[in-house]
């Protein structure tokens, strides 16, 4: 595709107000999506939409290929007569702030469930939608809702801990459980065809109004996962299905013990025997759902750190060379726009970036990232816009950083004074100079989360990496988008060719 002039703004779906305890797909979506076309923005950036697993993180889902039924609206269930405004009359005392998941999740599953049990006397339309669902979506859809169900059925616990005739997917236990779990099959089933439904919908709503979504790929997948359970041989995992080595990074400027991350490493061998099969099949089903994806990690595909399993640190670890040029040559003629374009793709390329990365970038002339709070030690740093080209996206932050506002009042004063001085202010309102500089920018590109748009401080992060809980909570309130606010982006957009 062909990447033009644009600004917007990262805001995950979870994120928007609501009265049910976590932002969802309904009519506060196509509220923001008409407050976000009003400020002349083009762009609408999210998280993975992925089922969230350990620690609610979108970056650990139980699929790379399901939808999260925590997105589920209830008022579009209301519309489809599946539940009734009296099924929500006794909700939970929810904070209007903060995604309470431990509150949230079984309230809402319970619900769910219920919309289920009414699902059989649905029109007929509506039941011919979901069974032709079913048949586009088997080849990832049949494992995953046979693995959540089995995962209900032995507690909640990992893969790893089920039977071994479970485990190693022996075909006469399969056949056992297929037959056992049916009707949990059938509503795992279900769940998916009401968020793919739902969010079919708020996409082609959100395109009638000129607005390009850009999601994301994590590149790695957790290993509690039906995509570790169900090809197995794609990664390095032992006899007893076990990780031999996982993913992380090793110690730096940031973590004397480096990050240990945990996920399962991929064969990359047997992936290119199938020429990246699995890949593709992800990507396709991705950009069903968005426009343009940020692939995570991006020099992981360069090169990565391999961890061996049960490592209590990153500290012990080695690079190893990633599957390279030949796994985007793959790509570009099944992803490629046929006009000449580019891959849909933005590289996440922070973090050490080597030669070999910029090289495999470059190749495929895909845009890399820029974040300008990383950018106040100097006039030589890579992330002022001065340094940038064109071919990148701006940001102010991103979900793993802290506010702008955030940063700011806890950055070392010499990083503030050189802030306040490149961006010519006295650092009242930090966040919207740094917009100002980022839209301003050549970046083709230019993203800022909501939360600095709304001039937050550090109460708004939404994700501390390598802390577990309070992550992933944050939520706007319900007067956030303002008129004012839209027309002072407005004319960001309007001075910057935006």
């Amino acid at each position: 595709m062909n990447f033009n002039r644009a600004g917007g703004i990262l805001l995950h779906p979870t994120s928007l107000p609501g009265r049910y305890g976590i932002g969802d797909l309904g009519p506060e979506a196509y509220r923001f999506v008409d407050w976000l076309t009003s400020t002349g923005c083009k762009l609408w950036q999210i998280l993975p939409l992925g089922p969230t697993g350990y620690g609610d993180s979108p970056y650990q889902c139980f699929s790379a290929f399901a939808g999260n039924p925590y997105l589920i609206s209830f008022d579009a269930l209301i519309e489809d007569g599946l539940l009734t405004k009296e099924d929500l009359l006794e909700l939970p005392t929810f904070n209007a702030s903060r995604v309470d998941f431990g509150t949230l999740i079984p309230w809402k599953l319970g619900l769910l469930q219920k919309a289920f049990s009414r699902s059989s006397s649905a029109s007929s339309k509506f039941q011919q939608e979901f069974k032709r669902f079913g048949k586009d979506n088997a080849s990832w859809l049949d494992d995953y809702a046979l693995f959540m169900s089995l995962k209900e059925a032995n507690g909640g616990g990992a893969w790893n801990g089920w039977d071994e005739s479970l485990r190693k997917r022996k075909a006469s236990a399969m056949d056992k459980a297929r037959t056992e779990q049916a009707e949990n099959i059938l509503r795992h089933s279900f769940y998916q065809f009401l968020f793919f439904r739902q969010w079919k919908k708020l996409r082609a709503y959100a395109h009638e109004r000129g607005l390009t979504i850009i999601g994301d790929i994590p590149i790695f997948i957790a290993y509690d996962s039906a995509d570790a359970w169900a090809n197995p041989k794609l990664f390095f995992l032992d006899e007893e299905s076990l990780p031999t080595v996982v993913a992380g990074v090793p110690p730096d400027y940031f973590s004397a013990t480096g990050q240990l991350w945990g996920n399962p490493l991929y064969k990359w061998s047997a992936h290119k025997k199938t020429e990246y099969a699995w890949w593709l099949e992800r990507f396709r089903s991705v950009l069903k759902l968005v426009d343009i994806i940020r692939l995570d990690h991006f020099r992981g595909f360069a090169g990565y750190y391999e961890i061996p399993f049960g490592s209590p640190t990153a500290e012990q670890g080695r690079w190893v060379t990633g599957p390279g040029k030949n796994f985007f040559e793959t790509l570009y003629p099944a992803l490629s726009d046929r006009k000449g374009g580019t891959l849909p793709i933005i590289a996440e390329d922070l973090g050490v970036i080597t030669p070999d990365v910029v090289d495999l970038r470059d190749s495929f002339h895909l845009p890399g990232m820029k974040i300008l709070q990383f950018g106040f030690s100097g006039p030589d740093n890579p992330f002022l816009p001065h340094n940038y080209s064109s071919n990148c996206v701006a940001y102010t932050g991103t979900h793993d950083n802290d506010t702008v506002r955030g940063w700011y009042e806890t950055a070392p004063e010499h990083e503030r004074d050189f802030a306040r001085k490149y961006l010519g202010t006295n650092g009242s309102d930090i966040a919207w100079d740094m917009i100002r500089a980022v839209w301003s920018s050549v970046a083709v590109y230019a993203v800022a989360p909501m939360q600095d748009v709304l001039g937050l401080g550090n109460e708004a992060r939404m994700n501390f990496p390598s802390k577990l809980g309070g992550n992933w909570e944050w939520r706007m309130s319900d007067g956030d988008l303002s008129e004012s606010l839209a027309s002072r982006l407005r004319e960001m957009n309007q001075l910057y060719l935006r």
